[in-house]
This record gives C-alpha cells, structure tokens and sequence, in this order.
C-alpha cells in the first residue's frame, strides 16, 4: 500500500477508482488466486490482475494473445452480478463519506468534500478513512486522488495506482502534472499520442508551451482546444449529484471467433431488449440509436441514427439497430467482430410525444409491444424471442443506476 501526498489545503475533490475491479472481486473471493495473476473473459480479456499485468495482460486484449504473454494466468469465467454486488456496496461507502457523489462507472466515481472538515477532517484524511473503508466493509482495494479539479484528480488516481493515495496542492498542479506523458491528457489515445510524439511533444509540459494554432494544426481544432485547456489545468466542471444518464446502452463481448450475421443479430436482440427494458423502467425515452463496434486488431467504429420522435419501445430501436448493422456488414466481414454494442441517447422523460411503429408498415410491431408489456409487468424472464432461446442474455458489463 503507498500514499503519495502533495500537501493540500483547498483540493477537494476526490477520484476514487477500484483498482483492476473484476480481478480483484475474484481474488477476494477465492483466495487462491491471491497474489497470483488472473486474467476475467476467456475469449476477449475483460479484466487482469495486476500480476497479470506485469506481463504485458490489457483490458480488451484477446485471450489467445493473453495467454501467450502470461501462460501461468488463471483464467476464470465474469461473475458479472457478483460485481455488481460489489459496486453497491462501495457506493454505498461513498455515500456515507458524502452526499456529493458522481458515479463515472461501475468501479469508480467523483466525490467532493468541502465543507466535512469540521465534521470529518481535511480531504486528505476523509480519502485515507475512505480507503479504509473500502477495504474492511467490501474486501477492495481501491485508489484515491485528491485534487482542485475532476480532471487533476482522475490524473492524480491514475499515477497513485495500484492502491495508492495521492493529494496534489493547488500550488504545486502544474509541477505535478507537466513532468507526466502526454497519454496522461484526457483524449489523448494512441492515435492522438502518436501524433504528438512524431512531432517530439512527450509530456503534458510540452502541450502546454505549444501556441494553440499550432496544436490545433497538429491534432485538429477540437482536439487542440481541449488538450490545451486541460495542460493548464483548466477544468472548471463540478461534481454533478443525482445527474441522470445521458443514455442508456449495453454491450457484449464475443471473443474472437468468427461471428455470422445471425449471430450478430441474435445478440443484438438481446441488446435491445436489455436496454429498452431498462428505458421504460425508469421512465425514459430517446430518439438517438448508436451502434457501437470493436474489431479483432481494437480499432471501434459507431453508426447512429436519430428518429423523428423519442422512443422506448422495442421495435423501433430494435429495427434502427439492425438496420445500422447492415450498413456496418461489410465493415464487419472485412475486420472481425470482438464487441458489439447499442446505446440509446437523447433521452427525455417520458410523456414526450412517442414514436410507434404502425401495425400495417410493421406487423411484428405489435408483437413487440406485447412483449414489453409483459416483460414490463412480469419480469424480462417471462418471454423471450425465439432467435434468442439457448444463448446466454446476462449482461457482459454492468452498468450504474440509471
């Protein structure tokens, strides 16, 4: 366990992040596999430990390529609704730390703590106490950075992992964020970085002497703006509480065999079911569909398309789906299929106006909303579609409240 610590006075917002969330929740319930490295997914890597780690084992990686590099891995099956158990109980930690929580993720989340230092003392005692926490009520190794801005902390997560602390002084930032590699910018992939780097800017400092043209002119205006900004430590976001997501979306992991256009269809059904399901539970309907896409060398594409009216019914969302992934199949033929995905964005609450497929342009429409309606009322065990019978439907990511 290490603490790094930039003494601080006004840094007060907090990044806690579960460190290599999966494989931890594995190793705390099977001791065996403690202190030994344990790759979660067989088929795409979802999570590593961090002595898989040190072989070279990443997140989304095949698992072929996976046991290659780390042959001594255990690798064991997703328990996905023990991690969602475990999230639970850490966020219930965080909420008793605070009431100023912004969950990001599953395994991780903002927390801002001004105003507890008389009731719980200075930030960065609250994040060792946290910390603690985690660890003695949930059994988890969790990382906390301490900074003055979101994204300074999350930076300041990232360097103190794994199961680490860090607190950076408002008046030591920059020396603290300036020394660190460019990958450290938020938005800053491999792309991104490469193109930095071919031009010999290597650290955040470097972004930061560049005059914005000429970043703008390296790396596009968009981007240039944002990493700028964000290498002077300009960050002026709060920490948003109760905000309700701004889609709402599921995803599968199929590993890296060849998949058929049934297949694909078939676990978009699911997909689909799963996410509207969950847009009528809590009483949302939008009018953005995006299909999300990895390929086997982990490059991603999307494809969206946005309906004249906002929707939470099955049919709609489910015939924009399977139409964008027949625009992407020749895509997908060319590069493998390792992950498909589909969100719906745009929400508003329900009581807007509602899209509905006609029964005449579309007979299985009516179907379809029977089928919500029973799912709705009995459970989304009650009914299943008949393409879906003897695959498995339970989530690959779990996902926040919504």
């Amino acid at each position: 366990m290490s603490e790094h610590v930039f003494v601080s006075v006004d840094a007060t917002i907090l990044h806690a992040d579960l460190d290599a969330f999966y494989a931890s929740v594995e190793q705390r319930d099977d001791p065996g596999l403690r202190g030994r490295p344990v790759i979660v997914g067989g088929g795409v890597v979802l999570a590593a430990s961090y002595e898989a780690k040190a072989f070279g084992v990443r997140t989304a990686m095949g698992g072929g390529i996976a046991r290659r590099l780390c042959p001594q891995a255990i690798v064991v099956p997703p328990r996905m609704a023990a991690y969602a158990e475990a999230s639970r109980a850490v966020f219930d930690v965080f909420d008793h730390t605070t009431p100023f929580v912004e969950g990001l993720s599953i395994d991780e989340a903002f927390l801002h703590v001004g105003g507890l230092r008389r009731s719980a003392g200075p930030p960065r005692q609250i994040a060792r106490q946290l910390r603690h926490d985690v660890l003695e009520r949930v059994g988890l190794p969790i990382t906390v950075g301490v900074a003055r801005t979101k994204f300074l902390a999350k930076v300041a997560s990232g360097v103190a992992k794994p199961d680490g602390l860090l607190v950076v002084s408002p008046d030591a930032e920059l020396d603290f964020l300036h020394p660190l590699p460019v990958e450290r910018l938020w938005g800053v992939g491999p792309v991104t970085a490469r193109q930095l780097r071919d031009r010999g800017i290597t650290t955040v400092g470097e972004v930061a002497r560049l005059a914005p043209a000429a970043l703008r002119s390296m790396v596009g205006a968009a981007s240039g703006r944002h990493l700028h900004t964000l290498a002077h430590n300009r960050d002026p976001r709060p920490v948003h509480v109760g905000r309700r997501r701004r889609s709402i979306g599921a995803q599968c992991a199929l590993g890296r065999g060849p998949a058929t256009h049934d297949d694909l269809t078939a676990v978009l059904l699911g997909l689909v079911d799963r996410v509207t399901g969950r847009m009528r539970a809590t009483g949302r309907v939008g009018r953005t569909v995006t299909l999300r896409l990895r390929f086997d060398d982990f490059t991603r594409a999307t494809r969206a398309h946005t309906l004249p009216l906002p929707t939470a019914e099955t049919a709609a969302i489910l015939s924009t789906a399977l139409a964008l992934l027949d625009l992407a199949m020749p895509l997908l033929d060319r590069q493998g299929c390792t992950l498909i995905g589909v969100a719906a964005s745009n929400l508003v609450d329900h009581g807007a106006e509602q899209l509905t497929l006609p029964f005449a342009a579309m007979a299985a429409g009516d179907l379809d909303t029977a089928i919500d309606g029973v799912r709705d009322r009995f459970g989304r065990q009650a009914v299943t579609r008949g393409a879906l019978l003897g695959r498995d439907q339970e989530p690959t990511v779990p996902l926040l409240p919504d």
